[in-house]
C-alpha cells in the first residue's frame, strides 16, 4: 500500500460518523453541509498529514473564518467555542491502522488546531496547544506520560509542531501520571512506530476541484502549468506533455479519447502549435466523428460548453501523476444524461485502494451508472467498495446517513427521504 486514503471519517456535523471507500458519493439536498464536509475532509488532511493549519478559504472552498465555520443554534448555547472532526485509517491487511482527531478553537478570526491526538490499540500521543505552550501526553499500555514542549512552529505561520517530535516526550524531565517508573523502551517504541504509520510518505494532499471549471480560450499562450481547482492549466500542462513527452501524450491521450467517445462529446483530441518553437501560442481541437465520414477538426471553444467544462476533470484523473484523493463538486455540471453516466463509469476505474474519489453530486445518471456498472462486475470495484453518504436537513439539524450498495446494486439502509423525488417523478411519467 503505497498511498493513505481515508477510509473512516468522523464529521463535525453533530460527531456523525460516515464511511468512505474508494468511491464515494455526497447527495443531498442544497444547503445541507456537502461543501463543509469536503472541506474538513482536506483540512484534516492538512493537518494530518503535512502539519499545516488548514486555510478553511481555500479555493474552491471558501468557509469564512471561525464565525462561519463552527455550528450555531442560537439560544442560550451560544455560539460554539470548538468543534471538531477525525478519521480512521484501517486497519488494512498488512495490519496498517490509527486513529486521528483534531479539535479547532479561534484564534483571532480563523479556525485553528488546538488538539491533536493519534491513537491505534498499543499508543496515543496527544499534544495541546493552549496559547502557544505545547503539552504532549503521550501513552502506551498502562504508562501514560507528558511533558511540556519547547516553540517547534507557530501556527500563525501556518506551521504545526510535526507529530514525530511527540516521540521524544517522556525524557527524563517527565512528570508521571499513572507511573512511577520511566517509560520503557517497549513503550516507547509502540509510540514511535504509530507515529511511523502516520509518516508514510504521501506523494501529495487532495485535489479539490470547482463545480464549475475554467472557460475555454480560442488560443493559448504557453505557461508553467501549476494545478488549480478550475483546471485553468490544463491546456498549459497538455501542450506541455504534447512537445515534451511523446510517450506520455500517446497514453494520455488514448485515455481521453476513450472516454470522450463512450461519453458521445468528442473522439479525437489535437493539439494544434500556432508556430515551431515550444513558446509559441497553441489551440486545443477536438472531433466528432460520424459513422462514414471523418469531420473537421474543431476548437474547443466552438463546440458544446460540456467538453470544455470536463476535460480538466478527466486530464485531472488519468494523467500518470495523479493525486491519492480527489474531492470533486458536481462534476457533471453542463453534461447530458449519457455523459453523466459515463463519467460515472469513469470513477469506477480510477477509484481504487490507493485512489480514492469523493464525488458530491446532484446526478441520478452518474449514480444509477455506478450502481449497476457495480452490480454487472463490469468494473473493478466491489459494493464494498462505494459509499453513498446521504445528507438529509433536519430543522438545524443536518443527519448524514451513510448507505452502501447490496450485490445488486440496490441503495441500502436509505431512509424514506432518499429517492423520494426521483421515484415520485418516475411514477409520474410512467402514469403519463
Amino acid at each position: 500500500m503505497d498511498q493513505i486514503t481515508l477510509r473512516d471519517y468522523r464529521c463535525f456535523h453533530g460527531r456523525q460518523s460516515a464511511r468512505l471507500a474508494p468511491l464515494t458519493l455526497i447527495v443531498g439536498e442544497n444547503i445541507s453541509g456537502k461543501t463543509s464536509f469536503l472541506a474538513m475532509v482536506r483540512a484534516l488532511w492538512d493537518v494530518a498529514f503535512a502539519d499545516a493549519v488548514p486555510d478553511f478559504k481555500q479555493e474552491p472552498y471558501d468557509l469564512g473564518s471561525f464565525a462561519e465555520v463552527a455550528h450555531h443554534r442560537g439560544g442560550r448555547a451560544g455560539r460554539a467555542e470548538t468543534f471538531e472532526g477525525g478519521f480512521r485509517i484501517g486497519p488494512t491487511a498488512e495490519g496498517i491502522g490509527f486513529s486521528f482527531n483534531v479539535e479547532f478553537g479561534q484564534r483571532g478570526t480563523a479556525p485553528v488546531p488546538l488538539v491533536r491526538r493519534i491513537w491505534n490499540d498499543t499508543a496515543s500521543v496527544t499534544v495541546e496547544d493552549r496559547n502557544g505552550t505545547l503539552k504532549a501526553t503521550v501513552g502506551a499500555g498502562i504508562a501514560v506520560w507528558e511533558e511540556t514542549l519547547g516553540d517547534f512552529g507557530s501556527v500563525d505561520e501556518g506551521r504545526l509542531a510535526p507529530l514525530f517530535l511527540m516521540s521524544l516526550a517522556g525524557r527524563r524531565s517527565s512528570r508521571e501520571i499513572r507511573d512511577q517508573a520511566e517509560p520503557t523502551e517497549a513503550e516507547r517504541n509502540a509510540v514511535r512506530k504509530l507515529l511511523q504509520i502516520r509518516l508514510r510518505p504521501q506523494p501529495s494532499g487532495p485535489f479539490a476541484s470547482a463545480p464549475v471549471r475554467s472557460k475555454p480560450r480560442r488560443t493559448y499562450d504557453p505557461a508553467r502549468p501549476s494545478r488549480d481547482p478550475e483546471g485553468d492549466y490544463v491546456p498549459m500542462y497538455l501542450a506541455h506533455v504534447f512537445r515534451e513527452r511523446k510517450r506520455e501524450w500517446a497514453a494520455l491521450k488514448a485515455a481521453l479519447e476513450r472516454f470522450g467517445k463512450s461519453a458521445g462529446l468528442f473522439d479525437d483530441l489535437e493539439i494544434k502549435s500556432l508556430g515551431p518553437r515550444a513558446g509559441e501560442p497553441f489551440q486545443v481541437h477536438v472531433r466528432k466523428r460520424g459513422e462514414r465520414l471523418k469531420g473537421p477538426l474543431r476548437n474547443v471553444i466552438d463546440v458544446g460548453y460540456g467538453v470544455s467544462q470536463v476535460l480538466p476533470l478527466i486530464t485531472e484523473m488519468l494523467r500518470p501523476d495523479a493525486p491519492s484523493t480527489f474531492l470533486l463538486q458536481q462534476p457533471e455540471v453542463h453534461l447530458h444524461p449519457s455523459a453523466q453516466a459515463a463519467l460515472g463509469t469513469l470513477f469506477c476505474h480510477v477509484a481504487s485502494d490507493e485512489r480514492q474519489l469523493i464525488v458530491e453530486t446532484h446526478s441520478d445518471h452518474l449514480i444509477n451508472r455506478i450502481r449497476l456498472d457495480v452490480r454487472d462486475s463490469q468494473v473493478p470495484l466491489t459494493p464494498d467498495d462505494v459509499s453513498l453518504l446521504y445528507f438529509e436537513r433536519d430543522e438545524l439539524q443536518v443527519n448524514i446517513h451513510s448507505l452502501r450498495l447490496d450485490a445488486q446494486g440496490n441503495v441500502c439502509d436509505a431512509p424514506p427521504s432518499y429517492g423520494r423525488f426521483f421515484m415520485e417523478e418516475s411514477a409520474r411519467s410512467l402514469q403519463f
